[in-house]
């Protein structure tokens, strides 16, 4: 290897192509491919997201509906099924605290966790939860479990 060889790395330096603006002779001098008049000819033109050249731009020709409650609490769900699943796969013995639902990779750590009543439970647990359907706590309390809302 010697000075004459050297090259850059391939693909690192690019050419622009075509030069810009550099006279008549070149074929892109005078608006430099730009056109005449209008927004696309100016510089440091951006054309906005959405923009459909002036129509109604999509989002709002589209009704809208609804709201958002900026109110709502967020409930992660776990079913009745799901804890006897966990009973018989032997993951959890008597007790089951949110603690041990973040541990198993039920929830999330810090999420709020509603217990829901979809299935059957044989095993008397004790489950620590934020809220419980009505469902839910009877199947649990004549399964022999008790029920600690936090």
């Amino acid at each position: 290897m010697s000075l004459n060889n050297l090259k850059p790395a391939k693909g690192s330096n690019t050419t622009s192509g075509k030069r810009l603006g550099r006279g008549q002779g070149s074929g892109k001098g005078k608006t430099s491919g730009r056109g005449h008049n209008g927004a696309q000819s100016r510089s440091g033109y951006s054309r906005k997201i959405g923009f459909e050249g002036g129509q109604m731009p999509l989002q709002r020709r589209i009704p809208k509906f609804g709201f958002k409650n900026i109110n709502r609490i967020e409930y992660n769900t776990i079913n009745i099924d799901d804890i006897q699943t966990l009973v018989d796969d032997k993951k959890i013995k008597k007790d089951l605290t949110i603690e041990k639902m973040v541990e198993l990779r039920l929830v999330k750590k810090g999420s709020l966790v509603k217990i829901l009543g979809r299935g059957k439970i044989d095993a008397p647990v004790n489950i620590t939860a934020n809220k419980f359907s009505a469902t839910a706590e009877k199947l649990i309390e004549k399964a022999g479990g008790k029920i600690t809302k936090i």
